[in-house]
């Protein structure tokens, strides 16, 4: 599925199972940074266009370990997730596994995520990237989710610039 936000962009990697999305958001690296690594905000951004985040939570240190759920909105199993943080730079950098739970409620095939926030000004340049794919399908379909996940934190940046403007 292709990226919906006009400052999408999809970087083929020399490794044919990972992926990177670059994206540039008009909010400063700081509020940006902050929005992924608090859960109050992450609750009103996370998941497709066509799911609902209803569970969230983390700790956001090296080591800590995050938890979301995913509610489709259509009906259907709520997806749950998790991982653990493997590094973190304030404002620059976070990194940390990520796991869909299987059927059973067990952590399934492992991914790593790794999120750049690079200030240009008073906007900020997304770099994502995530690795150990296990198919293009899987790689593929993430492409899809995430693109559609950064399209809902852009409207909800939004939202919080014209609260602060009233």
């Amino acid at each position: 599925m292709p990226a919906t936000g006009k400052n999408a962009a999809n970087t083929a990697s020399a490794n044919a199972l990972e992926l990177t999305i670059t994206r540039t958001f008009n909010a400063p690296r700081e509020l940006v940074y902050k929005l992924f690594t608090e859960p109050e905000h992450i609750m009103r951004w996370m998941g497709p266009r066509d799911f609902e985040a209803r569970s969230f939570t983390q700790d956001a240190r090296v080591g800590g370990k995050w938890r979301g759920m995913l509610h489709p909105l259509a009906g259907g199993r709520d997806l749950w997730q998790g991982g653990t943080f493997l590094e973190i730079v304030p404002p620059s950098h976070v990194s940390y596994t990520f796991a869909w739970d299987n059927e059973n409620g067990r952590p399934g095939e492992e991914t790593i995520v790794t999120l750049d926030f690079e200030a240009q000004g008073n906007k900020t340049k997304l770099t994502f990237h995530q690795t150990g794919f296990t198919s293009e399908g899987e790689r593929d379909g993430h492409y899809g989710g995430w693109s559609e996940t950064f399209d809902k934190l852009e409207e909800y940046l939004t939202t919080i610039r014209d609260r602060a403007q009233r």
